[in-house]
């Protein structure tokens, strides 16, 4: 916020009544003449006493279809001839020279349809307000600018802030940046038939639209215009006659249409002018209809450009979606990291599905215990609450796969110091090359491999699933978590009693 904030008005202050309400007999229209000249010049003296020569676009708009001025909008918005890239020029954070700045405050006075901030960092600041009230703030006093400004007939007037200055919608939000993670999920998202469509908002109210293959995804991403709003979209276009037919009785919707060449074209229109946008539709290969109210329109998730250092310095506010809610939790979680959360689901092909704040992270059969289970359900049930290691945070598919025996001792080692020792266990399975044999008398016992080498007879003929089994451990691996077993050296002479399972 700037120290020195100056309202500067036409309006003589002697012609407000007790409330403050304008009594004399200035119109709230620009008069395109002396009085607009003098507010620009008024604005310049300024600029110039703080020793600004180039301003920054902050939010910029774009009128709608409503229209709220005292003017009648024009074409081009009072934009046109100021930015070589046409529309698109007129942007957050484009830097345009004093002389573009005052033309642009022309437009905002005439209340043309096109509105913005312009600001010079921590020194200077421009906001046109309705009725022709203009606001310049200032970090030094400014005196030379203030006698300027009286002298050419306005009323400057000390303010404690401008009305217009940024104030974000939440201050909590978290706006996701188009980063690598982004374009990854982006990518991967096209690849999958999960997204098709790009829209890009480079002012309120204006924005383009762009059909995405996984080969035009670096074309498309080189074309966008700085500090866009991003939304990604599954396929919103559909047959001609089926998007028409699905037009409301009344209200604003923003119709888009693709025509043969794959050009895409939106406009925003209601009840009144469905007919002549439909007429335009003519020759359209598709065409589709979205509402303008946020909790109806619902793309697959959203983000803002970050300038080219990767810093994000737009200010806009995009209407967090479901995976956009995903992104700002899974920023907070770290590989290694101990949560805990509520079992969900227990999935038919053995995955289990954890509630951790909000998000539903995974674990895998394998990552449920140290010992050998059969079944999810063996270890959790749902509605169980657990604490579980996060082995990984992959925010391309925004998945979290968890580990509840990584919070729990490994038993093994355990068995490593039964090395040598006989056992008794019954066999369960049998396969060409060995037996297993169940080493613990529990049901998630460690099961040990009696390789057929190690065998007093051919496992075929003389050993049966849920046979008994006297073996010696003779190796526990811990790398690779495997148990060797010994039939014939468990017949061996030894010293010490044998121990059973």
């Amino acid at each position: 916020m700037l120290p020195y904030v100056y309202r500067v008005t036409k309006y003589d202050p002697a012609d407000r009544d007790e409330y403050g309400h304008y009594t004399g007999g200035e119109p709230a229209t620009g008069d395109h003449g002396p009085v607009e000249a003098a507010y620009l010049r008024a604005v310049a003296a300024f600029a110039e006493e703080t020793g600004v020569s180039w301003l920054a676009i902050r939010e910029p708009q774009i009128g709608g279809f409503a229209h709220f001025g005292s003017e009648p909008p024009v074409d081009g918005y009072g934009l046109a001839g100021l930015f070589p890239a046409g529309l698109t020029g007129f942007h957050d954070g484009a830097l345009v020279p004093i002389a573009v700045g005052l033309e642009l405050v022309r437009a905002m006075l005439r209340d043309n349809g096109a509105w913005c901030r312009l600001e010079a960092g921590g020194a200077f600041a421009v906001h046109v307000g309705w009725d022709q009230y203009l606001y310049v703030g200032s970090s030094s006093p400014c005196d030379a600018a203030l006698n300027r400004t009286r002298s050419l007939g306005l009323f400057p007037e000390r303010l404690h802030a401008s009305p217009y200055d940024f104030a974000p919608d939440d201050p909590q939000h978290v706006q996701r940046p188009a980063d690598a993670d982004f374009w990854g999920r982006l990518y991967w998202a096209v690849s999958a038939h999960r997204a098709t469509f790009l829209e890009e908002t480079y002012a309120a109210n204006a924005s383009r639209w762009h059909r995405l293959t996984r080969d035009n995804l670096k074309a498309v991403r080189a074309q966008l215009t700085p500090r866009a709003q991003l939304a990604v979209w599954p396929e919103p276009l559909t047959d001609v006659d089926a998007a028409m037919a699905s037009l409301p009785d009344e209200g604003l919707v923003e119709i888009i249409w693709e025509d043969e060449d794959g050009r895409i074209t939106s406009t925003v229109a209601d009840e009144t002018q469905f007919e002549a946008v439909t007429s335009q539709l003519v020759g359209a290969s598709s065409a589709g209809v979205l509402s303008l109210a946020a909790d109806e329109r619902h793309p697959l998730f959203t983000a803002v450009l970050p300038d080219s250092d990767g810093i994000l310095r737009a200010r806009w506010q995009t209407e967090p979606t479901p995976s956009d809610r995903d992104w700002v939790f899974l920023k907070t979680l770290r590989r290694g990291q101990v949560v805990t959360g509520t079992v969900t689901t227990i999935a038919s092909f053995g995955v289990t599905f954890v509630d951790i704040g909000g998000f539903t992270a995974m674990i895998n059969i394998p990552e449920l215990s140290w010992r050998p289970i059969n079944h999810p359900s063996d270890v959790v049930g749902v509605g169980q609450e657990i604490t579980a290691e996060v082995l990984d945070v992959d925010m391309i598919r925004e998945r979290v796969p968890l580990s509840l025996r990584s919070v729990q001792e490994d038993p093994l080692p355990q068995v490593a110091q039964r090395i040598g020792q006989v056992v008794t266990g019954p066999v369960t399975n049998i396969l060409p090359f060995g037996v297993f044999v169940r080493i613990e008398d529990r049901e998630d016992g460690f099961h040990g491999l009696v390789h057929t080498s190690e065998l007093d007879e051919s496992p075929g003929d003389v050993v049966r699933v849920g046979d008994a089994l006297t073996v010696k451990i003779i190796d526990v691996d811990l790398a690779r978590r495997r148990i060797a077993l010994s039939q014939t050296q468990a017949r061996t002479p030894r010293r010490g009693g044998d121990r059973h399972s």
